[in-house]
């Protein structure tokens, strides 16, 4: 009797509470197929591609790379474009813009655009697979395949109730950011002659981190005024990504930028100081009880060369 109740309330939910307009729409009808794809990709890139590529040389894939990543620069262009036209640097309030439920061609569109959104991030997937052919599992961290695998199920419950309206400024910023950072990636894949001039790496993190405050200020804005009765689920929903993605972001930057310079720091202090026993030796202790085996190869550095 209660799995009925439930049941029942779950397909009018489904068939009756979502927009009609998206309803028949590709992978649209309930959220479990897009589930099932993101619960996949987090098994294939962190169990079974590493061991399948355990006894293998890593893929080298710069040509496929450069073509990817130019594809992914177009198609966040034409979505970034879209959103632009269909309403965010058009008609749209950037206090509070409820969904237009109709189908007028700008309707439709700003829908359409909402769905290919949700769209690229499955495409956002062979991040990762080019990753672990290439045995870069530095690269397969935590926080990024949290970012990719929980992105479509997220975005798929925007495209069912509200394709457009307030909570679509996550994806307007959002493909502005993968503009730039599909053409790092992209410049990038070129080669050393390239990369010497890609100083402004760690800045795509910051941008990031912009773009998750941006998107926590103008979601949480309605819960002190929500003038156009935007449904104000969806602003805790979109706020409260914007929150864990900017602390999973913020604590990567800490540990990849901030960290390593200290560390880099403190082992130039070490080695510089070669010729000073006295202040090496309480240096030295004191770095190795914070960095393991780095400090025991500076401290053997510091003393087989303090010996000679």
């Amino acid at each position: 009797m209660a799995f009925m109740a439930i049941y029942e309330g779950w397909r009018d939910l489904m068939d009756n509470k979502s927009d009609p307009r998206t309803r028949d729409w590709l992978l649209m009808s309930s959220p479990f197929p897009t589930i099932a794809i993101s619960l996949t990709y987090a098994y294939c890139v962190k169990v079974l591609g590493p061991k399948l590529m355990e006894d293998r040389k890593p893929f080298k894939l710069r040509e496929v790379l450069i073509v990817y990543n130019f594809i992914q620069v177009v198609f966040s262009c034409w979505l970034f474009y879209e959103a632009c036209v269909s309403g965010w640097l058009t008609t749209y309030s950037y206090a509070c813009q409820p969904v237009d439920y109709s189908r007028s061609p700008e309707a439709m569109r700003m829908a359409s655009g909402c769905w290919w959104y949700y769209f690229s991030k499955f495409t956002e997937f062979f991040d990762t697979i080019f990753f672990v052919m290439r045995k870069r599992y530095d690269q397969v961290s935590t926080l990024h395949v949290i970012h990719h695998g929980i992105m479509p199920a997220s975005v798929w419950w925007g495209v069912k109730f509200t394709p457009g309206g307030h909570s679509s400024f996550f994806g307007f910023l959002n493909t502005f950011v993968h503009i730039i950072m599909y053409t790092y990636y992209m410049l990038a894949a070129m080669g050393p002659k390239v990369q010497k001039y890609l100083w402004w790496k760690k800045y795509l993190t910051l941008l990031q981190m912009v773009q998750f405050v941006l998107v926590m200020v103008h979601a949480f804005q309605l819960l002190f005024r929500n003038d156009c009765n935007y449904p104000i689920y969806f602003a805790y929903f979109i706020g409260a990504h914007a929150v864990l993605f900017y602390f999973l972001f913020s604590n990567f930057y800490k540990q990849a930028y901030k960290d390593k310079k200290a560390k880099k720091e403190e082992e130039k202090l070490l080695l510089n100081g070669i010729n000073n026993n006295n202040n090496n030796n309480g240096k030295v202790a004191q770095f190795y009880d914070k960095n393991g085996k780095t400090a025991e190869i500076i401290r053997q550095r510091v003393f087989v060369g303090s010996n000679n």
